[in-house]
């Protein structure tokens, strides 16, 4: 699931992918209603180069925010790329709008040093998350299951960026299966343009100057959402020729979201990318497997089988699902006055 891209940046530590302003933006509109009195913190950013205050700041009145509060991770410079060696960093903080003119001026904004330097994890940093009401940002992908821990931790709400591979890390697959964590809104083709100073190694054409792309990009977070509510719409009839078990697994294989059968109520496997339709009201989460079951994980039972075979050939990692609506047993309903008028007819 990671490209190039990623892998390379994983491997170096190097986590500097900027979030362009129409993203935050696309994705931001629908979480409106939630910002109204609150304060938010964007902890993973530069904050006189971050789009995510940048976006806070310029909406500040119209979503009604109490606050806004950035950090910055050792860096002191306006270099977009800096090399985040300064001994000290910084945090601002934004009260809105004081002279009139709609616009986060110099001198309206609170220019704070840390004594240490910004890391999200330092007390310093900590102080000011506890402080937060809701967290808005893309912290580094490679301290994604650490940084999705600490805001577990201090039960705060959130929208970040993160890749599609977070789904399968034992830390934070039980969080979505417990519906604590979903997928927001998403990226266009599920890929996202960073502005960064490494190689676009991406084999995907739509390549930008002076951006990477990263496919599999996603937004997490924990606010509720209209789209988290709407039904998948079925149309496809389950047949065990058609929708084979598992030679390891008392489940059926489904090979697209879209061939969900709508009459079969046991366990199915299908792929991840359905996580971007689900709806908890209509399915439940029971587990995910590969190699091995992300809940229990490698077992004496389990060992050298992979689980996502069928009929001896391996499948892509799957997530278990069940539906929770139950069928309807048309013969045990009593016939109305009217269809049994009609059936006499």
């Amino acid at each position: 699931m990671a490209n190039e891209n990623l892998r390379a940046a994983n491997v170096a530590k190097k986590d500097e992918f900027y979030t362009q302003l129409v993203d935050i933006e696309n994705e931001l509109r629908h979480y409106k209603a939630h910002f109204m009195g609150k304060t938010v913190l964007c902890n993973c950013d530069d904050p006189r180069v971050s789009n995510f205050f940048h976006y806070f700041s310029y909406n500040f009145e119209q979503l009604g925010l109490k606050k806004l509060i950035t950090t910055c991770y050792k860096n002191q410079n306006r270099d977009l790329f800096s090399q985040n060696d300064a001994e000290q960093a910084i945090w601002l903080e934004y009260f809105g709008d004081r002279n009139g003119n709609r616009v986060p001026d110099p001198e309206e904004i609170g220019i704070h040093y840390f004594k240490g330097d910004g890391d999200f994890r330092s007390q310093e940093c900590i102080e000011l998350l506890k402080e937060a009401d809701i967290v808005v940002t893309n912290p580094p992908f490679s301290l994604f299951r650490e940084y999705v821990a600490q805001l577990m931790k201090y039960e705060k709400k959130f929208v970040i960026v993160g890749h599609q591979n977070a789904i399968s890390y034992r830390e934070i697959f039980p969080l979505i299966k417990d519906n604590r964590i979903w997928l927001g809104y998403g990226f266009k083709g599920g890929a996202g343009h960073f502005i960064s100073r490494y190689e676009d190694k991406a084999t995907a054409g739509d390549h930008r100057e002076g951006m990477i792309r990263v496919s599999g990009v996603n937004w997490f977070t924990n606010l509720e959402i209209q789209k988290r509510h709407e039904d998948l719409i079925m149309f496809k009839r389950y047949s065990p020729v058609e929708y084979p078990k598992y030679d390891n697994v008392d489940a059926i294989n489904v090979d697209k979201t879209s061939d969900i059968p709508l009459d079969f109520f046991g366990v199915m496997g299908v792929p991840i990318t359905f996580l971007d339709k689900y709806n908890p009201d209509q399915f439940e989460i029971i587990d995910a497997i590969g190699r091995y079951s992300m809940i229990d994980g490698p077992t004496p039972e389990t060992q050298g089988k992979y689980l996502t075979d069928v009929n001896g050939q391996h499948k892509y990692a799957r997530i278990l699902i069940r539906r929770k609506q139950k069928p309807i047993n048309y013969a045990s309903i009593e016939p109305t006055v009217s269809m049994a008028a009609e059936g006499t007819e």
